[in-house]
């Protein structure tokens, strides 16, 4: 006879005829349970913003703000992205916005109401023609003296540096000040043309035609202007000094290319001196924009010489285009 076995019966014959049988877990509790809890899963234990679309500076969006559409071509879209940050970046500085926005506006009030008479025997207001003239200098302000002068202090405190050893294409962020250049000019000139046209009678465009112009002769004029702030951003050795390298050619070349005085009264040197530089030609497209045709016998060639403005708007562009390339530095000189 066998000794009886002390292994026990099975468990399923241990259990009670009362008692339930375990219930098989659906596939998706077993999926659950293999994975781990909610926040250790993938899409948890990821942030959003350490997902490559962040990661990357072609899909990135800065301060949260939704990424731009990725159907755009990557520079393109960088680029954008850029434009947005500098004019974040400008907006939240109160002393740049109060300075920028207000100086050409009290410029205008005061010069509008200490000078009166016409321009010759046009009949046209000096005021009007000064209006014209200071929306020109307000362009020029908001492009080359901001725009050379923020480069410099980005090349100052390391923001260079650090933009250099990241993807992000060089081309991208000169895209990014002009855009940012553009949208500050646009802000700049709406507000000079708002005060001129509430207070010194300046006439908007009444013609398609003069609407194109002003179209054609405010995108040259930033664009050329906004590219020679960048070429020139090398030249100051820091922050400090850029206001002197950039404010000193704006003031000087304010005066002798038609802004506060009359630009036929100008001794003949200062004007084939200003005629050299891009302020001259802005402030003549912007004066066959709004004042009336008469007033083209007050300029020099007695004709607002478009065609003139166009050359020499766009080859300041080229020219400023060409020293970015040979002089740009990343890095600081120290």
């Amino acid at each position: 006879m066998t000794a009886p076995s002390s292994t026990p019966p099975p468990a399923s014959h241990q259990a009670s005829p009362h008692q339930a049988s375990p219930r098989e877990a659906s596939p998706h509790e077993a999926s659950r349970h293999r994975a781990g809890p909610k926040w250790a899963s993938p899409k948890w234990a990821s942030p959003k913003w350490a997902s490559p679309k962040w990661a990357s500076p072609h899909g990135a969006s800065p301060h949260g703000a939704s990424p731009l559409p990725s159907a755009l071509p990557p520079l393109l879209r960088t680029s954008l992205a850029r434009g947005r940050l500098e004019i974040t970046a400008f907006f939240r500085d109160r002393e740049s916005v109060i300075f920028t926005f207000s100086l050409p506006v009290i410029l205008l009030v005061v010069f509008g109401e200490v000078f009166h008479g016409t321009i010759g025997t046009t009949g046209v207001a000096f005021r009007q023609y000064f209006t014209a003239g200071i929306i020109a200098s307000g362009i020029m302000s908001a492009t080359f003296v901001n725009v050379g002068a923020s480069v410099a202090a980005d090349r100052a405190d390391g923001t260079l540096t650090r933009l250099a050893g990241t993807p992000m294409p060089p081309a991208a962020y000169f895209a990014g000040k002009a855009i940012g250049a553009l949208a500050v000019a646009a802000g700049e000139a709406a507000l000079l043309l708002a005060v001129g046209t509430a207070a010194f009678g300046l006439r908007l465009p009444a013609t398609p035609g003069r609407w194109l112009t002003l179209g054609w002769v405010f995108v040259l004029g930033t664009a050329s202007c906004a590219v020679l702030g960048l070429a020139l951003s090398s030249l100051p050795r820091s922050p400090r000094g850029a206001s002197a390298v950039f404010n000193l050619p704006y003031l000087v070349l304010s005066f002798i290319s038609g802004v506060y005085v009359v630009f036929r009264d100008l001794p003949p040197l200062l004007q084939q001196v200003a005629a050299l530089f891009p302020l001259k030609w802005l402030c003549q497209g912007l004066r066959s924009v709004f004042l009336p045709a008469a007033a083209a016998v007050a300029e020099p060639a007695r004709s607002w010489e478009l065609g003139r403005v166009a050359l020499v708007l766009g080859a300041w562009f080229v020219a400023g285009l060409v020293l970015c390339m040979t002089t740009f530095r990343w890095l600081d000189r120290e």
